[in-house]
């Protein structure tokens, strides 16, 4: 067996251990685990079945943590990205109104099309022709926007009539529980025991969910407490609104092991079983694509999936030592063979853009060099994906909470702290982009709005050199698409 691996990861050639690579991928698979039930719950906000789109976001991650180990031969692991999930659930289907299929459809086109890119010249050309100030611009919103959707699932964050927005209800069992464990996360982060610092998020998840399991059997046994739709919610006399707390799996009489959730997440009818026809699909397919606001969707999706992908494999890549003294990317094809085929495969099957997890690092410090190590992190991928019932408890606004606002904390950190101070211009094209994406709730309306500032101030600053033709046709269709929203319901009309 052992010279079975060997011939096919070359692992004493990288200078590691079976052993190293299989408790590497143990330990990177528990530290994102939390990832399963936290896009189950984002998604199933659009009204997916989250056992189903949990089950498909096991196995999309299975398949293409599988491609990139055995075709690339790195120790990184896949899956649903903390930001696309978002962007589709709260901003393309929330917003705009499309149903879940239709979304689908949407991410499926923008993956057709990432594919397509990712197997050309074409996703390097783009990459290469955007500043690198640009980019840490981009997946610095991006990180911004998760950490508010964060904040205002778990009722930290509410709506306003007069403020538009204000603090939650700190009466609200399920908001203490949120903030109690977002800032344990922070300060785990910074714990000067490594193993604490990285595995900081899904210990505060597991607090998250142990507590809130606490307080709802509490909560339930003085009757504060009522089951609606397989979820214990909270509607005390103290509380404006309900608010979602962890039930135990047992008790949910919607969740059991197995796929049985898994019909409702399939994108064509011809995989359904609860009610979604042939004839259903057409039409949703003819309305997706009789839908202005869909090409701007699908361009929006294509282009922050091109960042926040590319992004995290080159973040990943410097740690893994697979960039070259140069910076460029070795065996670039083959690495992002496995996330454009996630791109490619997620919306059929009923899940978000799959990308390269920086949590990968974590087995590497545990001495992880191949690709076995992301292979292991595969198999507990698929198995995990017939136990819906034990992480359902992860799904409750408050659990989710800590991973979300987090995550997206680390996102925006680590990129806006790239971005050269020096420059005001490129600085304050950060500030309209986070500010636009925070207050108007879409990164693709953040990008757009930043990219055309941007533009401006280079032209009045002397700086034409600067502004290549890549940023000029990206800005221009942003600009087309919000001159195309505000006009085309007045032609309705």
């Amino acid at each position: 067996m052992s010279n079975f691996l060997e011939k096919i990861f070359k692992i004493k050639a990288k200078g590691s251990s079976i052993k190293n690579e299989v408790i590497g991928g143990l330990i990177v698979f528990i530290s994102l685990c939390y990832v399963l039930p936290l896009n189950a719950a984002i998604l199933s906000d659009m009204g997916m079945s989250k056992a189903g789109v949990f089950a498909m976001t096991a196995f999309v991650s299975a398949f293409v943590t599988i491609i990139m180990a055995l075709i690339a031969n790195y120790p990184v692991v896949l899956s649903s990205g903390m930001g696309l999930n978002a962007y589709i659930a709260y901003t393309i289907a929330n917003s705009n109104g499309y149903t879940w299929q239709q979304a689908m459809i949407i991410l499926t086109i923008s993956g057709i099309i990432f594919f397509i890119f990712s197997l050309t010249p074409i996703r390097k050309w783009i990459i290469n022709a955007i500043p690198n100030g640009v980019k840490y611009v981009i997946s610095a919103a991006l990180g911004a926007f998760i950490c508010f959707v964060g904040l205002k699932n778990s009722g930290v964050i509410v709506m306003n009539e007069s403020t538009f927005v204000s603090l939650g209800n700190f009466a609200n069992p399920a908001t203490l529980i949120s903030i109690f464990t977002a800032l344990l996360c922070f300060g785990l982060m910074f714990s000067k025991r490594k193993i604490l610092a990285n595995l900081a998020i899904p210990i505060c998840v597991l607090v998250a969910a142990i507590v809130g399991l606490i307080t709802s059997i509490i909560m339930n046994s003085t009757g504060m407490l009522y089951l609606n739709e397989g979820t214990w919610t909270y509607g005390g006399y103290l509380a404006n609104e309900s608010v979602a707390l962890p039930i135990i799996p047992w008790l949910d009489p919607n969740v059991s092991f197995g796929l049985s959730g898994i019909q409702d997440v399939f994108l064509y009818g011809i995989f359904s079983t609860n009610g979604y026809s042939g004839e259903m699909f057409i039409s949703d397919l003819r309305s997706v694509f009789t839908n202005p606001v869909s090409y701007i969707a699908i361009f929006s999706l294509m282009f922050v999936n091109l960042f926040d992908t590319t992004a995290t494999l080159l973040a990943v890549g410097r740690n893994v030592g697979i960039i070259d003294q140069n910076g460029q990317m070795l065996k670039y094809r083959e690495a992002v063979i496995a996330d454009a085929s996630g791109a490619l495969i997620c919306g059929p099957l009923g899940t978000s853009t799959v990308t390269s997890f920086a949590e990968s690092n974590i087995g590497v410090e545990m001495g992880a060099r191949t690709g076995l190590c992301a292979f292991v992190a595969s198999l507990l991928f698929l198995l995990s994906a017939f136990i819906y019932p034990i992480f359902s408890v992860f799904t409750a606004g408050c659990v989710s909470a800590p991973a979300l606002i987090c995550v997206g904390a680390l996102i925006f950190v680590n990129n806006f702290k790239e971005i050269d101070f020096k420059d005001n211009i490129l600085v304050f094209t950060g500030f309209v982009t986070v500010i636009f994406t925070l207050l108007t709730y879409s990164i693709a309306n953040g990008i757009g709005m930043g990219l055309i500032t941007l533009i401006i101030m280079l032209l009045f600053n002397g700086r034409k050199k600067e502004i290549n033709i890549t940023v000029i046709i990206i800005a221009i269709l942003f600009l087309v698409s919000f001159v195309l929203t505000a006009v085309l319901p007045l032609m309705s009309s």
